[in-house]
Order: C-alpha cells, then structure tokens, then sequence
C-alpha cells in the first residue's frame, strides 16, 4: 500500500522542485557560492576559482543563472571587455539556504 502511495505522489509542482531546478547541477550551487563569497567576479575569476571547468560549460551555466534572474552581468564598455558577475537580491535570498547546505556538509562529512 504503501509503495502505491508513492507511485502516485506529484512532487513536480513544489517549491522544492522549483527551486532545484534553478540550481541543480555540478556548477551552478558552486558558481553562487563563489559570487557569495568574492563578488563582484569576472569570468577568467570565476574560471580560477572553479579549477577544472571549460569555457563553454561556465559560460553556459552563468546565463543560465542569468536568464532566472540569480546573478547579473554586467559589461563595462571598454578595452578589453570587461564584464562582471554579482548575484542579484533573487540570488541573495538564497545565501542562507547555501550556508545551511554547507553546515550541513561540515556536520556529516564523513
């Protein structure tokens, strides 16, 4: 009976789905972490902070986090280009769930 009831449970509707689905993957909750920590960050920034990340997969998480409204970019009209990331008040409100996560992390490693 009880394996039914799960069956049938939805939880593609919740705020928790919702909200993973902005920041699921291997990049995005680490990318929001480092704006947390050294904001404003600027690409080739980001790149160094991250170590092991290509171009084309950073480049395409941050305007993923972009286009849901968790980070700005904003580009400076000069020579180089120079373009920097900060998270936004959207992405600001999640700080507290990031450090409970990272709480949580420091408690039960193992």
């Amino acid at each position: 009976m009880r394996q039914k009831a799960i069956e049938q449970a939805d939880f593609s509707q919740t705020g928790y789905c919702y909200a993973l689905s902005l920041i699921a993957g291997k990049h995005k909750p680490v990318i929001l972490y480092c704006l947390m920590e050294y904001e404003p960050v600027r690409f080739n920034e980001m790149q160094r902070y991250m170590k092991n990340i290509a171009d084309k997969t950073l480049s395409q998480n941050l305007k993923e986090l972009e286009a849901s409204r968790l980070i700005e970019r904003t580009v400076y009209p000069q020579i180089p280009p120079k373009v920097e990331y900060r998270l936004t008040e959207r992405g600001k409100s999640l700080v507290s769930v990031l450090d409970k996560l990272c709480d949580w992390g420091n408690e039960n490693r193992q």
